[in-house]
């Protein structure tokens, strides 16, 4: 993080969290950079506000600051985004407050996390018509509840410091519904912000996983930060499945090998290039993925890196570029797309936060990862566009969706807007 108030968007109200920020970074730039950056931090994090370490834009409401918004403003705009030959884009929902994570129901339903919205949403296309009937809230006032999953009936949802279960949730899913009340299945996660909203998904092996962040940009905590733990969904045998990672948002399971697949998101504060963000394979439990010592899987932290080797630790699959911010992914299973898109890895890329002016921002994109065993063979974009020129963004993409006809749903949260992708030949 740099002391430059060309990092905040111009032409937004400005809130009073807001001011507080700009005042503290007016002052800061006659300050040592290093200095400037902890107060920051230390200020955002005390409020819990942090997006990729980034202050929020409290104006746009969900997501972190990112890059300045367009003229039009944040609005979905499917027509501009850019995708292979034979490939459409359309909204499937609109209007629904920072949509984040999503999680498929056994009839359809999709159920939608958010982050500050504090809501949990159900949305359905009943008439077939491929956009989504209603928006439904299910939950209200939760604390960042950015994970969610449904198995066997039950959704469960991810605060930054518990998991909660919604049994038989479908049966209470109606329009104008009062929110429902769900019993506590586990609350001893870290309570803190900074990197605190969690993703969750039920594992193949019947457990639920849940990340932990590091709770700053680099520091070396103990555990369970830096981290992605594992407890079954009575909240029961908690333990930790992977160390060493900074802020991961999202993961998934190869459909033959088994293996967990997760992007991470890595430090700041090394200049615009470096170092990249994530991609990262655990076939077993125990493995160390290197924060705070090694980022990228070669890169030594000048505080933390000094007397330990990159080569101790776990390396990435894939290098996805710095400052991209990758978070939601999916393994693509369904038989609408080429068959040479089966089995392979589609990733969103939310999008720098903090590149300097002259380098323009980064991600903002839907990339995929053509997967062979436990290696990534290739790296291409997918679907661009929310970024324009480097300068400005409209949306930001967060989770991918498969539904049952084999199309795949995007979340933006700052859109507040739900695309669905199809293929015809």
């Amino acid at each position: 993080m740099s002391c430059e108030l060309g990092r905040f968007q111009t032409g937004l109200n400005v809130t009073r969290n807001q001011r507080t920020l700009y005042k503290t970074w007016t002052v800061c730039g006659a300050i040592a950079a290093a200095i400037c950056a902890w107060s920051i931090a230390v200020l955002v994090d005390s409020r819990g506000l942090a997006a990729q370490g980034a202050p929020p834009n409290v104006a746009q409401g969900t997501d972190g600051l990112g890059a300045p918004l367009p003229p039009e403003g944040a609005k979905p705009q499917p027509e501009k985004l850019k995708l292979p030959p034979g490939f459409s884009v359309a909204i499937w929902a609109e209007n629904v407050r920072g949509p984040r994570t999503m999680t498929l129901a056994s009839d359809g339903t999709v159920f939608v996390g958010t982050w500050q919205a504090g809501n949990v949403y159900a949305l359905a296309d009943r008439n077939n018509d491929q956009r989504a009937d209603s928006v439904i809230t299910i939950a209200s006032g939760l604390t960042m509840p950015n994970g969610v999953a449904f198995e066997d009936g039950t959704l469960y949802v991810a605060e930054v410091n518990r998991i909660l279960r919604f049994d038989n949730v479908l049966a209470s899913v109606k329009p104008a519904m009062a929110p429902l009340t769900p019993t506590v299945v586990f609350d001893r996660l870290p309570s803190e912000r900074h990197h605190g909203w969690k993703y969750l998904r039920m594992g193949p092996d019947g457990y639920l996983y849940v990340p932990v962040g590091a709770p700053c940009n680099i520091c070396d905590r103990e555990q369970p930060f830096a981290s992605i733990l594992r407890v079954r969904p009575d909240g029961t045998g908690l333990e930790t499945f992977a160390r060493g990672i900074r802020n991961s948002v999202g993961f998934t399971w190869h459909p033959d090998t088994g293996a967990l697949w997760f992007t991470d998101n890595g430090r700041d504060m090394l200049g615009d290039d470096q170092p990249n963000d994530e991609l990262n394979v655990a076939p077993k439990a125990g493995l160390h993925f290197g924060y705070p010592h090694c980022h990228e899987g070669t890169i030594a932290d000048p505080e933390f890196g000094k007397n330990r080797s990159c080569g101790e630790f776990q390396g990435p699959a894939q290098k996805m570029g710095p400052h991209v911010a990758p978070l939601g992914l999916a393994f693509y299973q369904g038989a609408m797309f080429p068959s040479e898109y089966r089995k392979q890895l589609f990733i969103a890329q939310h999008g720098s936060w903090n590149r300097t002016p002259a380098s323009g921002h980064t991600g903002y994109r839907i990339m995929v990862a053509k997967v062979s065993g436990s290696q990534v063979v290739g790296y291409d974009v997918f679907a661009q566009g929310w970024l324009e020129q480097g300068r400005q963004a409209w949306g930001r993409p967060v989770d991918i969706l498969e539904l049952p006809d084999g199309s795949l749903l995007v979340s933006d949260d700052r859109a507040h807007a739900i695309y669905r992708i199809s293929y015809r030949r």
